[in-house]
């Protein structure tokens, strides 16, 4: 009873202690944790990181971070504290990509607006330079359940009402409001998304006035100057078709976050590496090509979104 009463005393003195440390790398921070006082409310600093600043000093919010400098623009691959500094550095745009999981022919994964945006949200955050992107929203639009139609009716389709859409992004929306990010960005890979993405960045936009910015680029789904430009440059053929929902920008755009996706070995064992008479089979090359086609789309995309914001979104 005496070493439980001894240990029990230790505890509550360091639970009053007004500067208490914790040792990260070379540094010394101190917390000014305080008691926890009065129906499990605490007094003292705020707390970050899912816990109390009270019961652990990396639950403060002035707490450095333990770690190197996170190399990443993706939220959901950061930690708080990696965004908390990026913020502070000056990242204050996220970029909310909405895509899909609808068919597309017998090669390319279901997921393919998905796979592209994985590509692209990165390339054009890093274009920027001073933007984060969430988490790909994946459930969107996509035919009506019952009966169903356009892509619902082919089965491993996901579709939401437009509603849902809608109230699925306003969360969003609201959510980095709250964190403090000064322009919310939206872009599609899919023209199902469009009119949703529009509708929740006008509401909120005028809402707030232009505090934060709420902006939906329709640049990054231009499909036709993608296309144009791709042309142009010799690196896919016009007019060309397999009839299918499916084409060799989408396809190159895909095997640059993941050649799987589009069942790039498989189809190199079938002799099926061809869409709309070009050929992916030199993966190098095709690679190259992706690559092309995401600097064009990011670099677009990027540009429209600096006006956005100079225009307040308007």
């Amino acid at each position: 009873m005496r070493q439980a009463a001894i240990v029990l005393c230790a505890a509550v003195a360091f639970s009053w202690a007004p500067h208490a440390q914790v040792q990260t790398g070379q540094q010394q921070v101190q917390t000014g944790a305080q008691p926890t006082q009065g129906r499990g409310r605490q007094a003292g600093p705020p707390s970050k990181g899912g816990g109390q600043c009270s019961a652990n000093p990396y639950n403060c919010p002035d707490t450095p971070n333990p770690l190197p400098k996170a190399d990443t623009v993706w939220v959901e691959e950061m930690t708080w504290m990696d965004v908390r500094d990026a913020m502070n550095a000056g990242k204050t745009t996220v970029i909310i990509s909405t895509g899909g999981v609808e068919p597309n022919g017998p090669w390319l994964a279901l997921g393919k607006h998905n796979y592209v945006l994985r590509a692209n949200c990165e390339a054009i955050a890093r274009k920027l330079g001073d933007a984060l992107c969430a988490p790909i929203v994946p459930f969107v639009p996509e035919g009506r359940h019952e009966p169903p139609s356009d892509h619902m009716t082919t089965m491993g389709t996901i579709s939401v009402t437009e509603a849902t859409f809608a109230a699925l992004l306003s969360d969003i929306v609201v959510s980095f409001k709250v964190h403090g990010f000064k322009n919310i960005v939206l872009i599609g890979d899919s023209g199902g998304n469009t009119r949703g993405m529009q509708a929740v960045a006008t509401k909120f936009n005028t809402e707030w006035n232009g505090e934060p910015v709420v902006a939906h680029i329709r640049e990054h789904y231009d499909y036709n100057a993608v296309s144009k430009e791709m042309v142009s440059r010799g690196l896919v053929k016009e007019g060309a078709s397999d009839g299918l929902h499916d084409d060799p920008i989408i396809t190159m755009n895909m095997m640059v976050a993941d050649p799987k996706s589009v069942r790039y070995d498989e189809r190199v064992k079938a002799g099926k590496a061809t869409i709309n008479g070009v050929s992916i089979a030199d993966k190098a090359k095709a690679l190259e090509i992706g690559k092309a086609i995401v600097e064009f789309r990011a670099t677009v995309t990027a540009e429209a979104i600096k006006r956005a914001i100079a225009a307040k979104g308007k």
